[in-house]
């Protein structure tokens, strides 16, 4: 087959977690989607090929049109950490360097024979392999859909190849590597040892360690820095490896780590105590020091007025936000898939601009789309899931009918899930793939956690505001499109505490309307903001609008469709299901409304099983 007139580049992130594929037609994203979304596998890190044959549906076009696949990191400078890691602390390594080599030597050293051999079982790929590297990508999947011309890219993660942070120069179509920091050394893997000694699961949990954060009191954060991390003034840092196992046993912490804060690790399921809390207040304090020390170094260093943010830790929205509070920067701009899924589309614009060396002009806003770049189904297509599952259901002829019952709905109280247009590309629901409900109500957090998200009763829930009235409800500078950033609510929304308020075990204050919209409003009174744009969502943002004009409220709770174990939802019948198996009141799938009242009582579906437990 001939090749088309067009540039296509894949870029591919796989084989650790995460694993995604996103489609490039001559510099502009087409789509991109982790292969959780089709596979059902949680962070599944398999070959991406549900996903890659989801991008070439989406252009139209078959793996042979292809010109360049492009893999987000290099596999050989992985193994060489690995191996020099085990030579370093050997012997104490060779438990899990013995664990390691085997697929090492039967599969991932060879990864571009391996990639080859997927590619192709989708067709016969005649385009050329190409490899980046993990923090390039990042900093590409960072600089190049920013909104700026000019920009310094901080990329923090647990570890790419050798590099856990690095430092970029960009400008045009091109990154500079300033400046790294290597394995072992890295705030990622510092985060993630604190998620695993508080009980959560490693690359997943952390989100946990975060919303657990606000209920605990600064007390450890001290002692972390005594013991376990030096940290110089420009913010750079050393990990003291004598208190970790990450890099040569099978957990991430050892023994003198427990003794250090004189508690065994939590199990995963036991008790949260007020320790727990506290030690998750104290590496989160930890973690914002770090970022705003090195955030204040590179603004003196470069001088460059522009930030953008990937890597795992720029999912921390907490420590974003004290950035952006800090106002060290004029602009700061995340990447919305900032962890390895992001990578994939770093992979594919970063050889784009700079391996074939093509002009780049920066948009007034992102070349993210919205991040809505996963797959989307028709009506008609819906309607056969519909008819499939049983249920009763009502077409709604006009969107603007639809979007006044889906309010009113609301403002009584109920709880529904959202299947609207195409489903994003990265960790957050962003009104597309979205289960949403009134943040008014009090009792609405624990709700949602407990009877539909079946999860613990701490976890916190974000605001969606129309953008145009975002300051008049939140203490923001910047617009937060991608939920990515946390700030204050402004004060006149904030309710009277109780005297003994700060008495209250962490818990206990959950029950304590602290503003107008207690559902979103973390204990210290900030929260994770979303701003809404007309332009990029138009029927979520007229969905608030309408939910407005009833309560004089232009915020909605928003939080992904999805259950604990399980990905977010992607197609109607996934959406389907997870609505059946919780106590959502309501679903709309496009323009069809099912209210869970009106399902027949004989009505059974499968199950959802509960994967893991993250």
């Amino acid at each position: 087959m001939s090749k088309s007139s067009f540039n296509f580049i894949l870029g591919i992130s796989s084989f650790y977690h995460d694993s995604a594929a996103c489609l490039i037609r001559d510099g502009e994203v087409i789509a991109a989607a982790q292969e959780e979304r089709f596979s059902r596998l949680k962070h599944d890190s398999k070959f991406p090929s549900h996903a890659i044959e989801y991008c070439l549906r989406e252009a139209g076009i078959s793996i042979g049109e292809i010109n360049t696949v492009v893999f987000y990191e290099k596999p050989f400078l992985k193994f060489e950490r690995l191996l020099e890691t085990y030579l370093c602390f050997a012997p104490r390594g060779f438990t899990s360097f013995r664990r390691a080599i085997p697929l090492w030597i039967k599969q991932k050293l060879f990864q571009k024979s391996l990639l080859k051999k997927e590619l192709a079982k989708l067709g016969r790929f005649t385009g050329e392999l190409k490899f980046s590297s993990h923090h390039y990508s990042h900093a590409a999947s960072a600089f190049f859909p920013s909104p700026f011309q000019e920009a310094a890219v901080l990329c923090m993660d647990g570890v790419g190849e050798w590099a856990t942070t690095s430092l970029w120069k960009a400008r045009d179509n091109k990154l500079e590597l300033m400046e790294e920091i290597h394995f072992p050394h890295s705030l990622g893997l510092l985060y993630s040892a604190f998620t695993y000694y508080i009980g959560f699961k490693v690359n997943s949990g952390e989100y946990k360690l975060m919303g657990l954060a606000p209920y605990g009191e600064d007390k450890y954060s001290q002692i972390i820095k005594n013991r376990l991390i030096k940290i110089y003034p420009d913010g750079t840092f050393q990990l003291n490896m004598n208190y970790f196992e990450f890099a040569t046993g099978l957990r991430m912490i050892n023994e003198s780590f427990e003794n250090l804060f004189g508690q065994k690790a939590r199990p995963p399921e036991g008790e949260i105590t007020q320790f727990h809390m506290d030690i998750a207040r104290s590496i989160q304090v930890v973690t914002e020091d770090i970022l705003i020390l090195l955030a204040k170094d590179i603004k003196a260093r470069l001088g460059i007025s522009n930030l953008c943010l990937a890597g795992g830790v720029a999912l921390n929205c907490v420590a974003n936000g004290k950035i952006i509070e800090n106002k060290i920067f004029d602009q700061v701009w995340i990447q919305p898939a900032a962890g390895d899924a992001g990578g994939a589309l770093g992979a594919a614009l970063g050889y784009w601009y700079q391996g074939l060396d093509n002009p780049r002009l920066a948009k007034k806003d992102d070349d993210m789309k919205g991040s809505f770049l996963g797959p989307s189904y028709s009506n008609d297509d819906i309607e056969v899931e519909i008819i499939n599952a049983g249920l009763a259901s009502t077409r709604i002829r006009t969107t603007r009918e639809l979007q006044q019952k889906i309010a009113k709905l609301l403002a009584g109280g109920k709880i529904g899930g959202l299947l609207q247009g195409r489903m994003e590309f990265g960790p957050r629901s962003l009104g597309c793939r979205s289960i949403i409900a009134d943040p008014r109500s009090i009792e609405m957090q624990s709700k949602l956690n407990l009877k539909i998200k079946y999860r613990e009763s701490f976890r916190p829930f974000a605001p969606a505001v129309l953008a145009e009235k975002s300051t008049d409800w939140f203490e923001q500078s910047e617009t937060s499109p991608y939920m990515l950033s946390v700030c204050k609510i402004n004060k006149e929304h904030l309710s009277q505490l109780p005297e003994d308020y700060s008495s209250l075990f962490g818990i206990e204050k959950l029950n304590i309307a602290r503003s107008k919209l207690p559902a979103v409003t973390h204990l210290d009174l900030s929260a994770r903001l979303q701003t809404v744009h007309k332009e990029t969502n138009p029927f979520f943002h007229e969905l608030i609008c309408e939910f407005e004009k009833i309560t004089d409220t232009p915020v909605l709770v928003n939080t992904s469709f999805n259950i604990r174990g399980e990905p977010i939802v992607n197609s109607p019948s996934d959406a389907i299901r997870c609505f059946l198996n919780t106590e959502m009141d309501f679903l709309v799938l496009e323009n069809f409304l099912i209210l869970k009242e009106e399902q027949p009582a004989n009505l059974v579906f499968d199950k959802i099983p509960i994967i893991e437990l993250d």
